[in-house]
């Protein structure tokens, strides 16, 4: 497999660096809220499914660049790496989409949701994406948020 950790750990950097203080710490995510999951199964499955999978599973090979240098989009169930990332980075990501947060000429298939979905709807979908992940990977992810705040 052809996997650049170095160009990821720069992308994961500058996303860090791009978002650092700009949380908005009362944008939290759900996943315990079944109106917030219903809707944001629909949203997903109508917005998101087609490239993310209906299963959250991801792209083949979403670790390897493309022939035209992009990463395929990456699995939102435990196999992936969405969990590893505080509520208020995943809001903004799917806000104002990866490209967007990582600057530098850094391109993506996934353009910002801002125009698209509501703030309250960018959390009903990650809302119901988190109730997806196994108990001790929503634990865990909960400890994160609560080491941010």
């Amino acid at each position: 497999m052809i996997y650049d950790k170095g160009a990821t750990a720069l992308f994961g950097l500058a996303l860090l660096l791009a978002f650092s203080g700009n949380e908005a710490r009362a944008d939290t995510l759900r996943p315990n809220d079944s109106i917030a999951t219903a809707l944001g199964g629909q949203l997903y499955t109508k917005h998101c499914a087609e490239c993310h999978g209906a299963k959250l599973e991801g792209q083949p090979n979403w670790q390897e660049r493309q022939s035209n240098g992009r990463l395929p989009a990456p699995p939102h169930d435990a196999s992936g790496h969405t969990w590893h990332h505080a509520d208020g980075l995943l809001i903004a990501l799917t806000k104002e989409g990866p490209a967007t947060m990582a600057g530098g000429g850094y391109e993506s298939d996934m353009a910002g949701y801002k125009d698209i979905l509501s703030d309250d709807e960018i959390i009903a979908v990650l809302s119901y994406i988190k109730s997806k992940w196994p108990a001790e990977i929503r634990q865990s992810h909960d400890r994160m948020n609560a080491r941010r705040q």
